[in-house]
């Protein structure tokens, strides 16, 4: 019945689309090689999620494919997952226009993975079943440490998918001559699909074959950019200062990032917020033991750091074989001339070094990129929702396996129509601001209580709720009254907060709180919590024994 279902809402967007489409003439002539290129993955992913829908049966299969996925399958995924197209289109474009400064975002991605792998991975798989609140809950009372971590959860996942939804919808417009709504609808309807009807089977393999895609388009980028330099970077980077307008500074700090508070709470939020989104670690439990989910994170970082070690050389190559004619670069924004939008610099080098054949593989590549990010944000959202609040919460944890399929299934329906509304309201703003207060909230609220589980005796639910509602309230508030929000979204003259990147603040607050909170809570159940965490640390450490939280 599913596999009909699935069939038939094919159809309907199919039939659909060209309707749509034709509802408004294009903004510009359409790029049909794009369009048939993107055109190709998605058939491929249709496929891959129909073969899914056969394989999914139960909470397990949709939330965690079973478990079935092998390490080095679950590093590609990791990788798909975490390289996104902004980091493709946003950090070579900051790249190209300021320079140095734009490595520091590739070092705080990178940086956070070899954490990962020492600190949590192995402890993740072995205490985690479906959400990392599984973890929390393991000797916390699991209906307030729920709730709290689904609504973390579901934040994070809102601010990332408007970005995706948003940028899905411009990238669209500009290159396939599309209106933004109907590319918004279009992606939203494609990320139902593949959650609904594939679960984590087809958004796992959406991303590898994502991953797959994205690290050959850019390696071949990069190595078509290095050949005009004789392979040598030495020669790119002495190129790229005679040529760019600042000269020999973006080759020196302080172009973008001059100010230190700014530069520290960045790191701090990029490093310590990839160990707190919710679609990154629910990829840790799609994996059959704690070995698989170190392979996971070993191959990711190698990945990872492959990936942006392409978006490094492309934003500087750019600079020398685009050039920062005026065209191309107006006060570090691109004008987009040539392509359109402010972030496509490698759109850009693509059509320069490889015509429209290579701009069409390449663009098709992005948007690619855009629906499997928004189908894993989407499939963690579901998970929160239906796992966290419906079958732990609502239902205390006897709900039937198809009763929690369905809510998912709803769920997902729900988070992929509100993303397309706010997607469609929000195209006017600049959203930077979203990616710093999802970083910022992983890092404040959902990152201190996780890590404080694993290794904390001392932790105790009023300690975890109160922590994370510092966290969250101050990371929040700070990036509100930042200039960010406060003078340019909401207009006012001056803003209330000096500092627009909150974790420096946020984060040692939140480990302020839990602590001092968790140290005066004296009651009978915070002593029952505190002696559970021997029994949770024999399960951390060798993924058995004794299993169960203290008694509430």
């Amino acid at each position: 019945m599913s596999r009909r279902i699935f069939g038939l809402c094919v159809v309907l967007l199919a039939a659909s689309a060209p309707a749509l489409a034709a509802s408004e003439p294009p903004q510009q002539p359409l790029n049909l090689l794009a369009i048939g290129m993107f055109g190709l993955f998605v058939l491929a992913t249709l496929g891959i999620t129909w073969w899914a829908a056969s394989q999914t049966h139960s909470t397990a299969d949709f939330y965690t494919a079973g478990g079935g996925i092998t390490g080095f399958q679950n590093g590609l995924a990791i990788a798909g997952d975490y390289c996104s197209a902004a980091a493709l289109l946003g950090i070579s474009s900051m790249i190209y226009a300021k320079g140095f400064d734009g490595l520091i975002y590739i070092l705080c991605y990178f940086a956070a993975w070899p954490v990962f792998l020492f600190l949590m991975a192995e402890r993740l798989r072995n205490l985690g079943r479906f959400t990392f609140a599984d973890i929390t809950a393991f000797r916390l009372d699991p209906r307030k440490i729920r709730l709290v971590s689904a609504i973390n959860s579901l934040i994070v996942v809102c601010f990332y998918l408007v970005v995706q939804m948003v940028g899905a919808g411009e990238l669209v417009r500009l290159l396939f001559g599309l209106r933004y709504e109907v590319a918004v609808v279009l992606v939203g309807c494609l990320m139902i699909v593949y959650v609904i009807f594939g679960g984590m089977i087809a958004t796992t393999w959406v991303q590898i074959i994502k991953a797959v895609l994205l690290l050959s388009g850019g390696t071949v980028l990069a190595l078509m950019a290095l050949s005009r330099f004789g392979f040598s970077v030495y020669e790119m980077a002495d190129q790229a200062v005679l040529v760019h307008k600042e000269g020999v500074n973006i080759m020196a700090p302080g172009a973008f990032l001059s100010d230190p508070v700014t530069v520290i709470s960045l790191s701090l939020g990029l490093v310590f917020g990839t160990m707190g989104l919710p679609h990154i670690l629910m990829r840790f439990f799609t994996v059959a033991s704690a070995k698989e989910a170190r392979k996971s994170v070993f191959y990711a970082t190698g990945f990872i750091g492959f990936f942006f070690i392409l978006v490094a050389i492309i934003g500087l190559a750019s600079v020398v074989l685009i050039g920062t004619r005026s065209e191309f670069f107006e006060g570090g924004n691109l004008s987009g001339k040539l392509i359109g939008g402010n972030n496509m610099v490698a759109l850009h080098l693509a059509k320069a070094l490889g015509g429209d054949v290579f701009l069409g593989f390449l663009s098709a590549v992005t948007f690619a990129t855009i629906i499997a990010v928004v189908a894993g944000l989407a499939l963690a959202g579901a998970s929160a929702i239906s796992h966290d609040i419906y079958a732990q919460i609502i239902k205390k944890g006897n709900s039937t396996d198809t009763r929690e399929l369905m809510v998912s299934k709803i769920a997902t329906v729900g988070i992929g129509v509100v993303s397309v509304i706010l997607g469609i309201m929000f195209q006017k703003h600049n959203l930077t601001f979203l990616v710093g207060i999802a970083f910022g909230i992983a890092a404040s609220c959902n990152f201190p209580v996780l890590l404080l589980s694993m290794y904390w005796r001392g932790l105790t639910t009023r300690g975890a709720l109160w922590g994370s509602i510092a966290g969250l309230v101050s990371a929040v508030g700070i990036v509100v009254c930042s200039k960010a929000v406060w003078v340019n979204v909401l207009g006012n003259p001056a803003p209330l907060f000096p500092y627009e990147q909150p974790a420096i603040f946020s984060m040692p607050l939140a480990f302020f709180v839990i602590w001092i909170v968790s140290s005066l809570d004296r009651s009978a159940q915070a002593d029952g919590e505190r002696a559970a965490f021997s029994h949770q640390e024999v399960r951390a450490q060798t993924g058995v024994g004794a299993a169960g939280a203290a008694s509430h």
